[in-house]
């Protein structure tokens, strides 16, 4: 079954460092602030659920994002083992198919029923020409992210990780969406194909948005994440 969730969310800073010590620099750089943190495979990879366990300790909520992809078994443990840690947020792959992604998300609701399953549509890295031609996914880019949706939705997850621009759709699908390829709109587009400003996302209906260079690598990230928030929420 879906759970619904219709409150917008908010700002997810991005952390993919190499160490835990350039993580611990920025988390210092944003003052008092307790941000939504994402680990990505880089630091999971290196530091482990140690990492998360601390960061969850010390009050920030954890969108763990390792994009789990195997058969269904695989899948429903390993989300089981994440969900223990306390995270607030994991994903799967939507291309595993309906039977991958409804295992963990039964798996996940089993042992923290409040932890979100969110699934990745199509990485905003993926441009139509590569979905084509070395995917070879005839279908356009925006018919295949709904046809994922509509497969996470009916296996019962909560959202989905797309672009910004395909945020309306899934907010027609009744799905909240995750957005990463957000920069201010001065800002470099680096290794995105499909990026939108915080202001433009928020426009286009995104539930939370996913910032990393922005915010990280900014000469004062506090100040950083607040323009996010304010740009995205309103609010700093």
């Amino acid at each position: 079954m879906n759970r619904r969730v219709t409150q917008r969310g908010d700002v997810i800073v991005a952390c993919d460092f190499e160490n835990e010590e350039r993580l611990d620099a920025v988390l210092a750089g944003l003052a008092d602030q307790k941000p939504y943190l994402k680990i990505g495979m880089e630091m999971y990879y290196r530091c482990g659920a140690a990492l998360v366990c601390r960061l969850k300790d010390a009050g920030y909520p954890i969108f763990l994002d390792l994009k789990l992809h195997d058969i269904p078994t695989t899948v429903g443990r390993a989300a089981a083992q994440i969900a223990a840690l306390g995270v607030d947020m994991l994903n799967v792959h939507a291309g595993g198919g309906i039977d991958m992604m409804r295992a963990a998300a039964e798996a996940v609701r089993a042992v923290s029923p409040d932890t979100l399953v969110i699934a990745v549509t199509q990485l905003t890295s993926t441009s139509p020409q590569m979905l084509k031609e070395e995917l070879l996914i005839d279908a356009p880019m925006a018919d295949t992210v709904r046809h994922y949706a509509q497969n996470a939705k009916k296996a019962g997850l909560d959202g989905v990780v797309c672009s910004a621009l395909e945020a309306p759709v899934m907010r027609e699908l009744g799905l909240f969406s995750v957005t990463p390829g957000i920069r201010f709109p001065e800002g470099a587009a680096d290794d995105q194909k499909r990026v939108v400003s915080p202001e433009r996302a928020r426009a286009l209906g995104s539930g939370y948005i996913v910032m990393g260079r922005p915010i990280t690598g900014a000469d004062d990230p506090a100040a950083a994440y607040r323009r996010a928030r304010q740009d995205f929420l309103g609010s700093a």
